[in-house]
């Protein structure tokens, strides 16, 4: 399996702010630490708002936090809100995509019951499981 890296991103993310609970990061920050564009992580901060899993804030004092306790995001939810609208192959798509061996696939089962089991495993885990350890004062 594979995630996109909007997903990859978005949890290192949510990683980050479950090391330091109690601070708001930004974007420009996550910019700087990842070195990708802000506009690519704004979406994903967005995205991650959207599904409740993050707050955001305006102001001097802004940036984003964790909207619940990182014990209780669950990783299989993260990952299913992220991933939304990307397929694990083209024939998941809702309109069933381009392929000729409809009808005649034995693949298609062995890659729905894989996915299934990647998410259930992800599920038994948390954001508090995989947070970073804070960073040691040098």
């Amino acid at each position: 399996m594979r995630l996109t890296s909007f997903t990859d991103y978005g949890l290192r993310m949510l990683m980050r702010m479950a090391s330091e609970p109690e601070r708001a990061f930004t974007t420009a920050e996550f910019a700087a630490e990842f070195v990708l564009s802000r506009n690519h992580l704004a979406k994903i901060m967005q995205r991650l708002s959207q599904g409740g899993l993050v707050e955001t804030r305006r102001g001097g004092r802004g940036g984003a936090v964790l909207a619940q306790p990182a014990e209780r995001i669950v990783l299989g939810n993260v990952v299913r809100l992220l991933e939304d609208g990307h397929s694990l192959v083209e024939c998941f798509t809702p309109e069933g995509g381009t392929c000729t061996l409809n009808g005649r696939c034995r693949l298609k089962a062995r890659l729905r019951s894989a996915e299934a089991a990647f998410l259930a495993d992800l599920d038994k885990a948390t954001l508090a499981d995989v947070a970073l350890a804070p960073l040691s004062p040098a």
